[in-house]
């Protein structure tokens, strides 16, 4: 099924996007996903210029995301994202990626809060960028909350800083750079559901304070500064 307000990008997975098994890796999915959302901002007119000239900007709240397998190298592939709702100061946008079949190998769902960059607190949109993404039907997934529980016992890891390559336009940790560093400490089998939670933008040069944990069936990683404050929560599932 197409959606009324879906935009779709193409691609064919490449080398550069594979691990040593010749398939995706997690953060080549979410990277697709992320630059899907960016492409229909821009494509909408509502981009990165356009919220640079008003000091605004979504930023990620959570993300749920369901992989039921990694496309191959070569592999031809589509990915569709549209706004699924909108409510106060939040959006709601879903992801799928497909096959050369059209078949769905990899989906999300998202929250992001719209802020105001200048003054450092979020604030509604206003109708006329509601209307111009246009609100469709959300995804059927299995409805997770928010707020990522942490198992009862955490292990702190080796501590790092945020590197140059860490950061995106906003001058903070990308999201899927939390993820990517959640997924060093990650040992099992390939991952099948990811949820993260976002609490406090990381900057350069910040010391980031890992913490792990594990009960059935997953593991989570709690990203924290040297103060003790959380930048990010994020879970694995097989």
């Amino acid at each position: 099924m197409t959606r009324a307000n879906e935009y779709t990008i193409k691609g064919r997975v490449r080398f550069s996007e594979i691990d040593h098994s010749r398939k995706m890796t997690l953060p080549a999915v979410i990277n697709y996903f992320q630059d899907s959302s960016i492409f229909h901002s821009e494509s909408i007119g509502h981009g990165l210029e356009f919220l640079g000239k008003i000091n605004r900007a979504w930023m990620l709240s959570a993300w749920q995301i369901v992989i039921d397998r990694y496309p191959r190298l070569g592999e031809d592939i589509s990915v569709s994202t549209w706004a699924s709702g909108f409510k106060g100061i939040c959006g709601d946008r879903n992801f799928c990626m497909k096959d050369g079949q059209n078949k769905m190998i990899a989906c999300a769902n998202s929250l992001w809060v719209y802020m105001d960059i200048k003054k450092g607190r979020p604030v509604k949109p206003d109708a006329e960028e509601i209307k111009a993404y246009g609100v469709s039907e959300p995804l059927e997934m299995k409805a997770v909350p928010r707020k990522i529980e942490l198992p009862e016992n955490m292990a702190e890891a080796a501590s790092f800083p945020v590197c140059k390559y860490h950061i995106d336009t906003n001058e903070h940790v990308n999201n899927c750079q939390y993820i990517q560093m959640a997924k060093e400490l990650y040992e099992g089998e390939p991952v099948r559901q990811v949820r993260a939670e976002y609490k406090k933008s990381a900057v350069y040069k910040d010391i980031i304070v890992p913490r792990v944990g594990r009960d059935t069936g997953r593991t989570v990683v709690e990203l924290c500064g040297i103060e003790g404050q959380t930048f990010a929560a994020v879970e694995f599932r097989t």
